[in-house]
Protein backbone atom coordinates (compact mmCIF):
# COMPACT_ATOMS: atom_id res chain seq x y z
CA UNK A 1 0.00 0.00 0.00
CA UNK A 2 1.16 3.46 -0.53
CA UNK A 3 2.46 4.56 2.67
CA UNK A 4 2.15 8.22 1.63
CA UNK A 5 -1.49 7.71 1.63
CA UNK A 6 -1.50 5.91 4.95
CA UNK A 7 0.63 8.62 6.34
CA UNK A 8 -2.81 10.80 5.59
CA UNK A 9 -4.92 8.60 6.94
CA UNK A 10 -3.90 8.72 9.73
CA UNK A 11 -3.50 12.26 10.30
CA UNK A 12 -7.49 12.47 9.25
CA UNK A 13 -8.22 9.57 11.67
CA UNK A 14 -6.75 11.81 14.84
CA UNK A 15 -8.28 15.04 13.70
CA UNK A 16 -11.53 13.21 13.33
CA UNK A 17 -11.34 10.84 16.07
CA UNK A 18 -13.14 8.87 13.63
CA UNK A 19 -12.68 5.98 10.97
CA UNK A 20 -15.53 6.86 9.17
CA UNK A 21 -15.34 11.07 9.44
CA UNK A 22 -11.51 9.96 8.24
CA UNK A 23 -13.07 7.98 5.07
CA UNK A 24 -15.02 10.42 3.72
CA UNK A 25 -12.78 13.65 4.07
CA UNK A 26 -10.53 11.30 1.41
CA UNK A 27 -12.94 10.49 -0.63
CA UNK A 28 -12.40 6.61 0.53
CA UNK A 29 -14.21 3.99 2.33
CA UNK A 30 -14.16 2.92 6.32
CA UNK A 31 -12.74 -0.47 5.52
CA UNK A 32 -10.03 0.73 3.04
CA UNK A 33 -8.86 3.58 5.89
CA UNK A 34 -8.68 0.82 8.54
CA UNK A 35 -6.51 -1.37 5.66
CA UNK A 36 -4.06 1.71 5.78
CA UNK A 37 -3.80 1.84 9.31
CA UNK A 38 -2.83 -1.80 9.55
CA UNK A 39 -0.09 -0.98 7.38
CA UNK A 40 1.31 1.80 8.76
CA UNK A 41 0.73 0.01 12.48
CA UNK A 42 2.46 -2.92 10.62
CA UNK A 43 5.50 -1.08 8.87
CA UNK A 44 5.96 0.94 12.43
CA UNK A 45 5.47 -2.24 14.13
CA UNK A 46 3.68 -0.10 17.15
CA UNK A 47 0.06 0.51 17.54
CA UNK A 48 -1.44 4.06 17.10
CA UNK A 49 -4.22 4.06 17.73
CA UNK A 50 -7.01 2.37 20.69
CA UNK A 51 -10.34 1.36 19.48
CA UNK A 52 -13.30 0.95 20.97
CA UNK A 53 -16.95 0.55 19.67
CA UNK A 54 -17.91 4.33 20.13
CA UNK A 55 -14.56 6.29 19.92
CA UNK A 56 -10.72 6.09 18.56
CA UNK A 57 -7.95 7.93 20.42
CA UNK A 58 -4.18 8.34 19.91
CA UNK A 59 -2.14 5.92 22.03
CA UNK A 60 0.78 7.31 24.23
CA UNK A 61 2.96 6.17 20.38
CA UNK A 62 0.37 8.05 18.28
CA UNK A 63 0.12 10.66 19.70
CA UNK A 64 4.42 11.05 19.56
CA UNK A 65 4.08 9.94 15.95
CA UNK A 66 1.07 12.34 14.96
CA UNK A 67 2.92 15.49 15.97
CA UNK A 68 5.97 14.02 13.27
CA UNK A 69 3.55 12.77 10.90
CA UNK A 70 1.79 16.14 10.70
CA UNK A 71 4.87 18.11 10.55
CA UNK A 72 5.96 16.28 7.75
CA UNK A 73 2.91 16.14 5.88
CA UNK A 74 2.39 19.87 5.80
CA UNK A 75 6.58 20.36 4.55
CA UNK A 76 5.61 18.05 1.79
CA UNK A 77 2.42 20.33 1.20
CA UNK A 78 4.51 23.57 1.38
CA UNK A 79 7.29 21.80 -1.14
CA UNK A 80 4.29 21.15 -3.46
CA UNK A 81 3.45 24.66 -3.56
CA UNK A 82 6.98 26.21 -4.01
CA UNK A 83 6.94 24.11 -7.09
CA UNK A 84 3.69 24.86 -8.19
CA UNK A 85 2.16 21.35 -8.25
CA UNK A 86 -0.64 22.47 -6.27
CA UNK A 87 -1.60 21.84 -2.62
CA UNK A 88 -5.27 20.86 -0.94
CA UNK A 89 -6.83 23.81 0.36
CA UNK A 90 -5.92 24.60 3.80
CA UNK A 91 -7.49 21.89 6.14
CA UNK A 92 -6.65 20.63 9.96
CA UNK A 93 -6.92 21.48 13.30
CA UNK A 94 -5.63 25.69 13.96
CA UNK A 95 -5.01 26.10 17.58
CA UNK A 96 -4.61 29.94 18.23
CA UNK A 97 -3.90 31.61 21.50
CA UNK A 98 -5.43 35.10 21.93
CA UNK A 99 -6.01 37.88 24.35
CA UNK A 100 -9.32 37.42 26.69
CA UNK A 101 -10.92 40.50 25.26
CA UNK A 102 -10.52 38.68 21.59
CA UNK A 103 -13.90 36.88 22.61
CA UNK A 104 -15.97 39.74 21.72
CA UNK A 105 -18.71 39.80 18.87
CA UNK A 106 -16.16 41.46 16.30
CA UNK A 107 -13.70 38.28 16.48
CA UNK A 108 -16.54 35.84 15.79
CA UNK A 109 -17.55 37.45 13.25
CA UNK A 110 -14.27 37.39 11.71
CA UNK A 111 -14.05 33.59 12.37
CA UNK A 112 -17.19 32.56 11.05
CA UNK A 113 -16.26 34.76 7.93
CA UNK A 114 -13.04 31.98 7.52
CA UNK A 115 -14.96 29.09 8.66
CA UNK A 116 -17.40 29.71 5.25
CA UNK A 117 -14.47 30.26 3.37
CA UNK A 118 -12.18 27.78 4.86
CA UNK A 119 -15.03 24.86 6.06
CA UNK A 120 -12.23 21.90 6.19
CA UNK A 121 -10.07 24.25 8.88
CA UNK A 122 -11.21 23.69 12.42
CA UNK A 123 -10.09 26.85 14.83
CA UNK A 124 -8.97 25.95 18.08
CA UNK A 125 -9.09 29.31 19.90
CA UNK A 126 -7.41 29.58 23.45
CA UNK A 127 -8.12 33.15 25.01
CA UNK A 128 -5.15 33.69 28.08
CA UNK A 129 -2.97 37.08 28.73
CA UNK A 130 -0.43 35.24 29.26
CA UNK A 131 2.13 34.11 26.97
CA UNK A 132 2.40 31.02 26.49
CA UNK A 133 4.84 29.37 24.88
CA UNK A 134 3.98 28.36 21.26
CA UNK A 135 6.59 25.86 20.76
CA UNK A 136 6.20 23.65 24.09
CA UNK A 137 2.39 23.83 24.09
CA UNK A 138 1.71 23.42 20.79
CA UNK A 139 -0.07 26.34 19.45
CA UNK A 140 -0.09 27.34 15.63
CA UNK A 141 -0.01 30.44 15.96
CA UNK A 142 -0.23 33.25 18.78
CA UNK A 143 -2.22 36.46 18.33
CA UNK A 144 -0.72 39.32 20.71
CA UNK A 145 -1.55 42.80 21.04
CA UNK A 146 1.45 44.86 21.99
CA UNK A 147 4.37 47.88 21.03
CA UNK A 148 7.12 45.53 21.47
CA UNK A 149 6.54 42.04 19.90
CA UNK A 150 8.53 39.18 20.85
CA UNK A 151 12.18 39.01 19.16
CA UNK A 152 12.24 34.95 19.09
CA UNK A 153 9.03 34.85 16.98
CA UNK A 154 8.12 35.82 13.24
CA UNK A 155 5.96 38.46 13.32
CA UNK A 156 3.47 40.05 11.20
CA UNK A 157 1.17 43.32 11.91
CA UNK A 158 -2.62 42.95 11.18
CA UNK A 159 -3.88 46.36 12.06
CA UNK A 160 -3.78 48.73 15.54
CA UNK A 161 -5.77 48.69 18.32
CA UNK A 162 -6.63 51.94 20.61
CA UNK A 163 -7.43 51.76 23.70
CA UNK A 164 -10.17 54.24 25.77
CA UNK A 165 -9.86 55.44 29.39
CA UNK A 166 -13.59 55.29 30.29
CA UNK A 167 -15.99 55.83 33.13
CA UNK A 168 -19.55 54.93 34.05
CA UNK A 169 -21.79 57.66 34.65
CA UNK A 170 -22.52 56.84 38.63
CA UNK A 171 -18.64 56.91 39.07
CA UNK A 172 -18.62 60.47 37.88
CA UNK A 173 -21.08 62.23 40.01
CA UNK A 174 -18.41 64.68 41.36
CA UNK A 175 -17.64 65.62 37.62
CA UNK A 176 -15.91 64.75 34.78
CA UNK A 177 -11.82 65.00 35.24
CA UNK A 178 -11.24 68.05 32.68
CA UNK A 179 -7.48 67.93 32.92
CA UNK A 180 -4.70 65.38 33.58
CA UNK A 181 -4.32 66.78 36.64
CA UNK A 182 -7.66 66.11 37.56
CA UNK A 183 -7.56 62.40 37.95
CA UNK A 184 -5.28 62.36 41.29
CA UNK A 185 -9.18 62.79 42.69
CA UNK A 186 -10.11 59.46 40.94
CA UNK A 187 -9.09 55.57 40.87
CA UNK A 188 -9.13 53.49 38.17
CA UNK A 189 -9.19 49.52 37.67
CA UNK A 190 -5.73 49.29 36.65
CA UNK A 191 -5.17 46.43 33.62
CA UNK A 192 -1.85 44.63 34.69
CA UNK A 193 -2.77 42.46 31.58
CA UNK A 194 -0.76 45.08 30.12
CA UNK A 195 2.15 44.71 31.86
CA UNK A 196 2.24 48.63 32.52
CA UNK A 197 1.04 50.99 35.18
CA UNK A 198 1.50 54.06 32.89
CA UNK A 199 -0.41 54.27 29.30
CA UNK A 200 0.82 56.69 26.64
CA UNK A 201 -1.30 59.40 25.20
CA UNK A 202 -0.50 62.26 22.47
CA UNK A 203 -2.27 65.70 23.35
CA UNK A 204 -2.61 69.13 22.48
CA UNK A 205 1.16 69.82 23.35
CA UNK A 206 2.67 66.42 22.26
CA UNK A 207 2.66 63.01 24.41
CA UNK A 208 2.36 62.50 27.85
CA UNK A 209 1.85 59.22 30.24
CA UNK A 210 -0.75 59.28 32.15
CA UNK A 211 -1.10 56.88 35.68
CA UNK A 212 -4.34 55.81 37.73
CA UNK A 213 -4.26 54.45 41.53
CA UNK A 214 -5.98 51.52 41.82
CA UNK A 215 -8.82 51.14 42.89
CA UNK A 216 -8.50 47.45 41.77
CA UNK A 217 -6.53 45.03 39.35
CA UNK A 218 -7.33 42.84 37.20
CA UNK A 219 -6.00 40.42 34.60
CA UNK A 220 -8.63 39.74 32.90
CA UNK A 221 -10.05 42.33 30.17
CA UNK A 222 -13.61 41.34 30.34
CA UNK A 223 -13.53 41.47 34.35
CA UNK A 224 -11.88 44.70 34.06
CA UNK A 225 -15.41 45.91 31.30
CA UNK A 226 -17.72 44.45 33.94
CA UNK A 227 -15.84 46.34 36.91
CA UNK A 228 -16.03 50.30 35.01
CA UNK A 229 -19.57 49.56 34.15
CA UNK A 230 -20.47 49.02 38.11
CA UNK A 231 -18.81 51.88 38.70
CA UNK A 232 -15.81 50.75 40.40
CA UNK A 233 -13.18 53.44 38.41
CA UNK A 234 -11.60 54.17 35.35
CA UNK A 235 -10.60 51.73 32.80
CA UNK A 236 -8.22 51.66 30.36
CA UNK A 237 -9.85 49.18 27.88
CA UNK A 238 -10.16 48.07 24.22
CA UNK A 239 -12.37 49.85 21.70
CA UNK A 240 -14.41 46.84 20.82
CA UNK A 241 -15.22 46.47 23.92
CA UNK A 242 -16.64 49.85 24.88
CA UNK A 243 -17.41 50.90 21.68
CA UNK A 244 -21.04 50.65 21.82
CA UNK A 245 -21.12 51.83 25.87
CA UNK A 246 -19.53 54.84 24.80
CA UNK A 247 -21.99 55.08 21.96
CA UNK A 248 -25.15 54.85 24.09
CA UNK A 249 -23.83 56.47 26.84
CA UNK A 250 -22.96 53.72 29.37
CA UNK A 251 -20.09 54.54 29.67
CA UNK A 252 -18.28 57.95 29.31
CA UNK A 253 -14.69 58.29 28.03
CA UNK A 254 -11.99 60.28 30.03
CA UNK A 255 -10.11 63.08 28.69
CA UNK A 256 -11.11 62.64 24.89
CA UNK A 257 -8.43 65.43 23.92
CA UNK A 258 -5.70 63.18 24.11
CA UNK A 259 -5.38 60.73 21.55
CA UNK A 260 -3.97 56.79 23.01
CA UNK A 261 -1.33 55.90 20.48
CA UNK A 262 -2.48 52.57 19.51
CA UNK A 263 -1.03 48.87 20.46
CA UNK A 264 -0.49 46.56 17.62
CA UNK A 265 -2.05 43.05 16.84
CA UNK A 266 0.65 41.11 15.60
CA UNK A 267 -0.04 37.27 14.20
CA UNK A 268 3.43 35.40 15.54
CA UNK A 269 4.25 32.10 14.50
CA UNK A 270 7.95 30.32 15.42
CA UNK A 271 9.53 29.51 11.80
CA UNK A 272 8.37 29.90 8.36
CA UNK A 273 9.52 26.59 7.53
CA UNK A 274 6.18 25.26 9.78
CA UNK A 275 3.76 28.27 7.88
CA UNK A 276 1.26 26.05 6.25
CA UNK A 277 -1.63 26.57 4.15
CA UNK A 278 -3.95 26.70 7.43
CA UNK A 279 -1.67 28.80 9.22
CA UNK A 280 -0.85 31.59 6.10
CA UNK A 281 -4.35 31.69 4.75
CA UNK A 282 -5.40 32.75 8.35
CA UNK A 283 -2.74 35.45 8.81
CA UNK A 284 -3.89 36.41 5.13
CA UNK A 285 -7.46 36.47 5.92
CA UNK A 286 -7.39 38.19 9.20
CA UNK A 287 -5.02 41.41 7.50
CA UNK A 288 -7.64 41.79 5.29
CA UNK A 289 -10.70 41.53 7.76
CA UNK A 290 -8.89 43.63 10.20
CA UNK A 291 -6.16 45.45 8.66
CA UNK A 292 -8.13 48.23 7.48
CA UNK A 293 -7.19 51.04 10.25
CA UNK A 294 -7.27 50.88 13.84
CA UNK A 295 -9.88 48.72 15.82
Amino acid sequence: MDTLVSLRVFREIADAGSFVAAAERLSMSAPMASKHMAHLERELGVRLLNRSSRKVSLTEAGALYYEQCRNALETLELAAVAVGTGVEAPRGTLKVTAPVWFANPRIVHVMADYRRKHPEVVLDLRFTNRKVDLAAEGYDLALRVTRDPSPQLIVRRICGIRFYLVAAPSYLTAGTPAAISDLSAYQGIVPNYLNTDAFEFEGPKGKVRIRLDAAMKSDDSTFSYHAVRAGVGIGFLPGWLVEDDLKSGALVQILPQYRQLPYELYASYISRKYLTSKVRSFIDFLAVSLGNGSL
